[in-house]
């Protein structure tokens, strides 16, 4: 089952490789959480520092060490003319909230239906547009100052919900789907975050105060006129945008420690079949020879099963990863991919951990009658 691991294990260094351009290496791919991030905060937007820079929201990322801590909103400079931004969002992957990093194309994709506001309202971006080389403002949502920036105009656009939910899917997320427009987007030749971006976030993931632990979802840094600069220009929030929740206490990224049940096979967060060491049985002991005869009968049975299931799985990716480099599929492309595969691999893992639960409680001893307490 593992003859092709060192294949793929090459490949998904390659892939890695590619998206640590930016800030890729700190929230992309394979990156898992069992429970969602806190409600977006309330915050004013600082204003434009000059002509050519765009508006890239705040939104939750997440650390190993500190969880969720807050990447504050920021001005940034457009990599080349004629490019947007699309956020990043967290997602409900069936097993997991996994982040789908943002990245800088023609066109705004699909961000999850999140409305970040100053233009990002869910879907599209209602910010601005480029115009004869310029970027042009929409000063409804965007703050700018017309004295210095003149290509602006002004038209008022319509917020369908004012809720700061931060994630899709999943208990209490966004309801959207990706269209077939968006996802074509996606396709698009697109770049990840510049570096001022890959800056601004180690900043962020460096500072105490934004780590959710810390602000209850009201961080004290909510959004910065540059980027990486947490002092000149920067604006604090107005209020966190909902209840604030405590993770569990045995919340853990991928679900490794709140649901150890899913680690059955000895792997944490596996990403893909291959990774997925074989199942085996367990001899029972019940005292009974011709019982745990029976019961071994079971446990190997079902082993086998399970074993199946991951070559089904194993060769399904497999031919997957063969078609993405005939293809040569783009940056997008692959991390999306990836991310597939990981939540079928966990999925399919949860199963399985439960039908050895199942059977496990099938063959415990039957409680005593009587209270159960020997006499």
């Amino acid at each position: 089952m593992r003859t092709t691991i060192g294949v793929r294990s090459l490949l998904f260094s390659f892939i890695v490789l590619i998206f640590s351009h930016g800030a890729f290496a700190q929230v992309g791919m394979g990156i898992s959480v069992n429970f969602g991030p806190p409600a977006l905060p309330v915050y004013e937007q600082p204003i434009c520092p000059n002509d050519g820079y765009l508006w890239t929201p705040g939104y939750w990322a997440y650390d190993d060490d500190d969880g969720y801590y807050w990447v504050p909103g920021t001005w940034v400079e457009a990599p080349q003319v004629g490019f947007l931004w699309t956020p990043g969002y967290w997602g409900w992957g069936g097993s997991a909230f996994i982040f789908h990093e943002g990245y800088w194309g023609p066109h705004v994709g699909f961000y999850g239906g999140i409305n970040y506001g100053f233009g990002y309202v869910g879907v599209g971006y209602e910010g601005g547009r480029w115009d004869g080389g310029h970027f042009a403002y929409n000063t409804y949502v965007n703050h700018v100052n017309t004295t210095i920036i003149h290509n602006t105009y002004n038209t008022r656009i319509t917020v369908v919900s004012e809720n700061h939910v931060s994630f899709n899917g999943g208990n209490g997320g966004v309801e959207a789907r990706e269209s077939e427009q968006e996802r074509s987007y996606a396709s698009e030749r697109h770049v990840g975050p510049v570096a001022a971006q890959t800056q601004h976030v180690q900043a962020a993931r460096g500072n105490p105060e934004l780590r959710a632990s810390a602000n209850h979802g009201k961080p004290p840094i909510a959004a910065t006129a540059r980027a990486g600069d947490f002092k000149s220009g920067a604006v604090a929030s107005r209020d966190a945008g909902g209840e604030y929740k405590a993770p569990p206490a045995n919340a853990a990224r991928g679900g490794e420690e709140a649901h150890p049940e899913n680690n059955a096979a000895g792997h944490a967060n596996p990403a893909h079949a291959s990774d997925i060491e074989a199942h085996k049985s367990t001899p029972p002991n019940t005292g009974n020879a011709a019982t745990d005869k029976k019961y071994q009968q079971q446990q190997d049975k079902l082993a086998a099963k399970q074993n199946q299931d991951h070559q089904k799985l194993q060769q399904q990716q497999d031919k997957e990863h063969q078609q993405a480099a005939k293809k040569n599929y783009n940056d997008q492309q692959k991390q999306q991919m990836e991310q597939r595969h990981q939540q079928q691999t966990q999925q399919l893992e949860q199963k399985h951990s439960t039908q050895t639960q199942q059977l496990q409680q099938r063959q415990a001893p039957a409680p005593r009658a009587g209270g159960g307490k020997p006499h």
